[in-house]
């Protein structure tokens, strides 16, 4: 059996989802959820930075169809978390205290995904986004979502550096369907790697 096609049967792929931490408006609030649930529908792991907004409208889709989500904070603990940065605990199977404030919660947080969705989102956003193209993360942008996430792909290609494959959709099913075909393909690339070093 192809050794990526075992990986996936034994790993889930961790997809995170990034953006605005603001409350969306009702249309961009049900996308983000919608794109919750595809993860979840797909067997995925939901990964988030812990906070508000539309990734914790994902979390509340993935947990309606009955998924796993993982929140990364940046707090210490947990008074830190509800507290200082007054972020949720509700429907979180698991919350990583990572002490390291929001800066240093991202670059684990976006380590720890096989692959990242973009919603709207400022500059915490972005500075989500370049830690996932520098470590060749998959990345999704939902497209017309606004805000950094509109204007990424673009930047990207501007920079002129290599880093990961972006793709796009406006509607969230294709949307997470490109980012595990994304992530297969690197797995399956990383598998080949390994059997030519094997072979030396």
């Amino acid at each position: 059996m192809n050794r990526a096609l075992q990986q996936s049967k034994v790993m889930r792929m961790k997809i995170g989802v990034i953006g605005s931490g603001e409350s969306p408006k009702p249309k961009l609030a049900y996308k983000a959820r919608r794109v919750g649930e595809e993860i979840a529908r797909a067997g995925c792991i939901l990964l988030t930075g812990s906070g508000l907004g539309v990734s914790y409208e994902a979390v509340k889709g993935a947990k309606e169809a009955g998924g796993f989500t993982v929140g990364f904070s940046p707090a210490s603990g947990l008074r830190e978390h509800e507290k200082t940065y007054g972020f949720p605990t509700e429907l979180f199977d698991i919350l990583v205290f990572t002490g390291f404030g929001l800066k240093g919660r991202n670059v684990l947080f976006v380590r720890t995904c096989d692959g990242v969705i973009s919603i709207s989102g400022r500059i915490g956003t972005l500075n989500e986004l370049t830690i996932a193209f520098d470590e060749h993360k998959a990345i999704g942008i939902l497209s017309g979502s606004g805000g950094v996430s509109d204007i990424f792909h673009d930047l990207a290609a501007r920079t002129g550096k290599r880093g990961s494959r972006v793709v796009e959709d406006e509607d969230p099913r294709a949307l997470v369907s490109k980012v595990m075909d994304t992530i297969k393909r690197r797995w399956n690339s990383r598998a080949r790697s390994s059997r030519a070093r094997a072979k030396d």
